[in-house]
């Protein structure tokens, strides 16, 4: 059975960290109380999921979902976006945290059924990923770094390009090897660090297709 509030907090500050980092990456404004309130609703559904119907694999897809849900109805990006914004924040977030992970791993640092449990390792690994997130968030910004084709509006007409088209289906990868972490750090944990190159594979292509996509002539959104 898993213990309610540390569960929670350890999952709001994942989920904020992800929503940050996700905006850093697009450049865009942060509302730091729109990020909570949604962090939190989905860490309850989250542990209802998890504690009282052992659904953890719908729970991975739901929370997806739901991030691209409060990117579209709360912070209003047209859902377009708020999908290839949900890909690639998924992406880079858990490329971070299966990289932490792998490094934890061979320091001799135990893992048992990781996804299932909340040891105190676990509770490290998902606070350090979260954090490293933030901090890499923060880099981006003060640097002037990330990409800004995506429009404010979010009933605007948008004008999709093949390049569109191709961040839009990179979700598909996305939340198949999402799925699939799941039963490999479960299962066969030692093969769990294959997780890390799908996820950068995946993340490459999200990066390399939106710089190509930033410095084209494209034309994503009109009246």
């Amino acid at each position: 059975m898993l213990n309610l509030w540390p569960y929670l907090i350890l999952s709001v500050f994942e989920t904020s960290a992800m929503f940050f980092l996700s905006f850093k990456i697009f450049k865009i404004d942060l509302f730091l109380k729109e990020i909570i309130f949604a962090s939190l609703m989905m860490g309850f559904i989250s542990y209802i999921l998890r504690n009282d119907y052992q659904l953890d694999q719908v729970d991975i897809v739901l929370q997806y979902v739901l991030m691209i849900c409060f990117l579209w109805l709360l912070f209003r990006i047209h859902i377009f976006y708020a999908a290839i914004m949900t890909g690639m924040g998924y992406q880079a977030y858990l490329l971070i945290q299966t990289s932490l992970y792998s490094i934890m791993d061979r320091i001799g640092i135990s893992f048992d059924n990781f996804q299932a449990k909340l040891s105190v390792y676990t509770l490290v690994l998902q606070a350090l990923s979260a954090l490293t997130a933030i901090l890499i968030g923060i880099y981006i910004g003060k640097k002037r770094k990330g990409f800004d084709f995506v429009p404010d509006k979010p009933n605007g007409k948008i004008y999709i390009s093949s390049r569109d088209k191709i961040l839009f289906a990179l979700n598909i990868p996305s939340v198949l090897i999402l799925i699939s972490a799941i039963y490999l750090a479960n299962y066969f944990p030692k093969w769990f660090f294959l997780e890390s190159f799908a996820y950068a594979l995946v993340l490459y292509g999200y990066l390399y297709i939106s710089y190509k996509k930033d410095r084209s002539n494209d034309e994503n959104f009109g009246l």
